[in-house]
């Protein structure tokens, strides 16, 4: 059973986008935000639906949780997931402290 962690945090505008999400997966789905090597600036984001495995910690807010496997962990460490519903787009965002570089649509970034 994945264990919660505070080293990540999820803004109330995530909170609220991924709790509508859900209610049209399946029992027991979560968002599963993870790094993956790739994209422009060397690693990439990943928001996948899934459900937990027992490395995963989870990042709770407001009642809702998403899973973060245990590789990922060290590349998140401050960071903060958001929501952006702007005129350009809707999407998640990640905040990374740990982030010297990112491309211009945020979904990649180099340490």
């Amino acid at each position: 059973m994945p264990v919660q962690t505070s080293e990540i945090t999820l803004s109330a505008r995530a909170a609220k986008r991924i709790s509508e999400i859900l209610k049209g997966e399946a029992e027991g789905a979560m968002l599963r935000v993870s790094v993956k090597g790739g994209g422009c600036s060397g690693f990439q984001y990943s928001f996948d639906i899934d459900r937990p495995a027992e490395d995963d910690v989870t990042v709770v807010r407001d009642g809702v949780a998403v899973l973060v496997d245990s590789v990922s962990i060290p590349f998140l460490k401050g960071a903060e997931i958001d929501f952006v519903d702007d005129v350009m787009a809707q999407s998640f965002r990640i905040h990374n402290p740990n982030a010297t570089a990112s491309c211009g649509c945020g979904t990649s970034f180099s340490i």
